[in-house]
């Protein structure tokens, strides 16, 4: 399958946080907004954003309200997680279907819900951290944070830092950009002095 034909799903979640001092027992991350954009053909042709109702633990820490600005009010009039999983499904339940994410955290979470949850896991489809190709093609040291991966490239991110489906878009801009200089840098064949040159012309002028 061409890259032109491909289906792609970028995803962002974020997730709730522990306070610093808090000992919550049993406590694990839960994801609490959902960004995805499909893609089909190098075309967007789906956007999905929503509030998620986490199940373990509804009340979110003062750390997490402040630093993804997101309030209680909002995470209570949120989806459920299993229908946050069938629009998954939905979008990328096939194994055809490439789901792309900045960074590996955001399946680990997905598949640790699935599981706390008891639903089965519903993206089927090859998993590319696009962090870690970023790294590799660039041959950072490092993994780099997403909005300054953008501004390397001499761009602003999409939106704000932190609002899921803004991020989801964000990586997908980043992905052409990636693919676009993956493209330029594969040498074309060296072109041969026939090439070059049309050897009929000038034959007919000397003719």
């Amino acid at each position: 399958m061409s890259e032109k034909e491909r289906t792609i799903l970028f995803i962002d979640f974020e997730f709730t946080m522990p306070d610093r001092n808090s000992k919550k027992r049993g406590f694990y991350q839960e994801i609490i907004e959902a960004g995805v954009v499909l893609v089909e053909n190098n075309q967007v042709v789906e956007q999905f954003s929503s509030y998620v109702k986490p199940i373990r633990f509804p009340k979110l820490t003062e750390r997490c309200r402040s630093f993804l600005n997101i309030s209680q009010e909002q995470v209570n009039s949120g989806i459920a997680f299993n229908d946050l999983v069938e629009k998954l499904k939905r979008l990328g339940g096939n194994r055809h279907c490439h789901v792309v994410t900045w960074g590996n955290m955001d399946m680990k979470v997905l598949s640790q819900n699935c599981q706390q949850a008891s639903v089965e896991f519903p993206l089927p489809g090859k998993q590319i951290d696009l962090s870690m190709e970023y790294k590799r093609f660039f041959g950072d040291q490092n993994q780099t944070g997403l909005w300054k991966a953008v501004q390397e490239y001499g761009r602003e991110g999409t939106g704000k830092h932190h609002r899921a489906l803004d991020d989801a878009l964000t990586t997908y801009h980043i992905y052409k950009l990636v693919e676009k200089d993956k493209q330029y840098l594969q040498k074309p064949e060296p072109a041969t002095i026939g090439d070059m040159v049309d050897f009929s012309n000038l034959l007919n002028k000397f003719a």
